[in-house]
């Protein structure tokens, strides 16, 4: 397939990689979804800082994009006040 040695471990790195974001990405849906269905307040806003941060970081390393994160930060928001 890969002809080159800097092709090879592109490969390699591509994989990686892609596995890497994989893990963080549903990570964080999963922490969104508990979040969405907490209906306990304080529950809910001692877990809203740490679903903040994780998209923030998803949105810093391109994961997803920042509009998006925005927009899941304040959907998230929203619901901890509706609470």
């Amino acid at each position: 397939m890969a002809n080159h040695k800097s092709s090879e471990k592109r490969i390699r790195q591509t994989a990686t990689k892609r596995a890497h974001n994989r893990l963080y990405h549903k990570t964080t849906r999963n922490a969104i979804k508990a979040l969405r269905n907490t209906t306990e307040k304080g529950a809910a806003e001692a877990l809203l800082p740490k679903v903040t941060a994780m998209l923030d970081k998803l949105a810093k390393t391109n994961i997803i994009h920042k509009n998006k994160a925005a927009n899941l930060k304040s959907a998230a928001q929203l619901h901890v006040n509706a609470l």
